[in-house]
């Protein structure tokens, strides 16, 4: 991947995050680019993507075909990372504040519904309480 990996350090940067759980064979994943691509267009948010348990290559390809919204991409390729975020399966977007601090998990495809009433509330709730 050209995309450079985000870091812990990325998320305390003062800034809030928005990081996405996906994988190349996930159905749901595919159906939320467009949400990740508005949330990746709001001011002040930083959108970072963590591929799970997928090949580089398979990643790539599918950011390919489904457009890629990232700043940045982690991989989890044993799933270790994942358990440390108690991901429970993809896709699921955290809201991290500016000091690293989840402030929104949401577990399952980013919807418009979605976006609009509960994670623009977050990020809002954490850009204003840095």
């Amino acid at each position: 991947m050209q995309t450079a990996a985000f870091t812990p350090a990325d998320l305390v940067a003062g800034h809030v995050s928005v990081v996405n759980v996906f994988a190349s064979w996930c159905a749901p994943c595919r159906t939320e680019n467009d949400q990740l691509a508005a949330l990746s267009k709001l001011p002040g948010v930083a959108l970072y993507g963590m591929s799970q348990k997928d090949k580089p290559a398979a990643t790539r390809a599918f950011l390919d075909e489904v457009g890629n919204p990232f700043a940045r991409i982690a991989r989890d390729d044993d799933g270790r990372a994942s358990i440390e975020w108690g991901v429970y399966g993809v896709p699921e977007t955290y809201v991290v504040d500016g000091k690293g601090i989840i402030r929104l998990k949401y577990v399952g495809p980013l919807t418009d519904d979605v976006v609009k009433d509960q994670m623009v509330p977050a990020i809002k709730a954490a850009q204003a309480n840095p």
